[in-house]
């Protein structure tokens, strides 16, 4: 296959991936929405999105679904594998080279603790190709709240009219203390909220905790 046409190639299925993750947004926290495609021979073999309540994982429905088909095949995945998991079951960068996937392509590197490059580097030191940064702007918008809440422990607030594909709405008196009510949201594993227009948005705003 010919260099331009594995360009093309890696930017569409890594599209159909995003789009996928963007389907599960608001309805998988605490964990973000990912989404993955295994491809063998230019031709899908199966793809998953990150299940309601965050489990199971997007790799760790994708890669049984595809059976002995991803042996050798790329797996396109919109943020990197766990190289381990807080509940102690299988990380799905292990999902993915027992099953002999020979390349995966990242749009997102994952700044947790169980992830934090060393999924990249597990698959890495198991032979597998990796690349990072595929579309990488394209999906940010999945991964916005979620770094958010890993750099300052608070869910992302922002003001919508309808929350759709927000993990919850954030309630709160205008007058309370806003940056410990977001923290306990953000203890709790929410990484986007929403407020309507109005005095909260206001005060949210005025204290800095809204994103534009």
């Amino acid at each position: 296959m010919s260099d331009a046409r594995q360009a093309s190639d890696d930017i569409r299925f890594m599209g159909r991936a995003i789009a996928l993750a963007k389907g599960r947004m608001g309805q998988t926290w605490p964990n973000p929405a990912v989404g993955c495609v295994i491809v063998r021979d230019g031709e899908v073999v199966s793809e998953a999105a990150t299940a309601s309540g965050g489990r199971p994982h997007a790799e760790e429905q994708a890669v049984p679904a595809a059976g002995e088909k991803a042996r050798g095949a790329t797996a396109y995945v919109t943020m990197e594998p766990c190289g381990a998991r807080s509940s102690g079951r299988t990380s799905c960068s292990h999902f993915l080279m027992d099953a002999g996937v020979g390349r995966v392509v990242v749009a997102a590197v994952d700044p947790s603790p169980f992830a934090s490059g060393r999924g990249v580097e597990r698959l890495r030191k198991a032979g597998l190709e990796v690349e990072t940064g595929l579309l990488a702007s394209e999906a940010a918008v999945l991964y916005e709240g979620y770094l958010h809440r890993v750099e300052t422990g608070r869910p992302m607030v922002r003001v919508s009219d309808d929350g759709a594909g927000f993990d919850a709405r954030f309630a709160a008196s205008a007058k309370a203390d806003l940056t410990t009510e977001l923290k306990r949201l953000g203890e709790a594993g929410y990484t986007r909220v929403w407020v309507s227009p109005g005095e909260l948005a206001d005060a949210l705003e005025a204290q800095g905790l809204l994103t534009s």
